[in-house]
């Protein structure tokens, strides 16, 4: 919830009284609140409060959907701490991180409040995610199989993040097919999961690691009896 911010304090030196309500301080993009208190106890009783006011449990659809978005935006803070300061991800994580917390707004707020203008995830966000897929997939190898988590270190956290991208997705999903859903906050979800594949594919190049891949089946007794029967049968090496 985006708190109110705190009224102006009159000017000391005025003796003119008005019945005007006190000036209020203009919100910026660096100030976006003014929040000088962190435990209210609002939430004691297992409810909490959307953008537009409206209470609701704490495991409401809408509830759930931004807290997993706030999930992600810490996982992806993990990704950006574990790689070096020069990296050229870490200016792109910065950017996702910031989206991330415009999505939670948009999320907590139902698209009916529309009261007054509110913060909506737009086209140009999304378009800019597939922009990123092209840029840094450019470069990379063809997959012949999926990926091991767990490269690099900086991979690892990005294929995290990217689970739970996946399952804000799916949190959303379930909240679009009971309320309205702003269009491009599902699509932009969407986009990032694959962004993150393709970003834990370029830490691991960037620290130089070797992939992880999967061999299906490799210990399986019919994939073993597989390669028995392919050793039998394979020609001998001329030397």
């Amino acid at each position: 919830m985006i708190a109110e911010p705190s009224p102006v304090a009159p000017n000391a030196g005025s003796v003119t009284m008005s019945s005007r309500a006190p000036a209020r301080t203009r919100r910026t993009i660096d100030e976006p609140i003014n929040l000088t208190k962190v435990v209210t106890r609002a939430g004691d009783g297992g409810q909490t409060s959307l953008a537009d006011g409206a209470r609701v449990a704490k495991d409401d659809l809408r509830v759930e959907a931004y807290g997993t978005v706030d999930e992600l935006n810490a996982a992806v803070g993990l990704a950006f701490a574990t790689l070096r300061t020069e990296s050229p991800l870490r200016p792109w994580l910065t950017r996702i991180q910031n989206e991330l917390f415009d999505l939670g707004a948009d999320l907590a707020t139902p698209p009916a409040d529309d009261s007054r203008s509110r913060l909506r995830i737009e086209d140009g966000q999304v378009a800019t995610l597939d922009d990123l897929c092209t840029l840094f997939n450019r470069d990379q190898p063809p997959l012949r199989t999926f990926l091991l988590p767990g490269g690099g270190e900086a991979s690892a956290r990005l294929h995290l993040a990217r689970t739970v991208c996946r399952r804000a997705e799916r949190r959303v999903v379930a909240l679009a097919r009971r309320e309205p859903v702003t269009p491009h906050a599902l699509t932009y979800l969407n986009r990032l999961g694959d962004l993150l594949f393709i970003l834990a594919r370029a830490a691991d190049v960037e620290q130089d690691v070797p992939p992880r891949l999967w061999r299906p089946g490799a210990s399986t007794e019919a994939r073993a009896q597989e390669h028995l029967l392919a050793e039998s049968i394979a020609p001998p090496v001329t030397r």
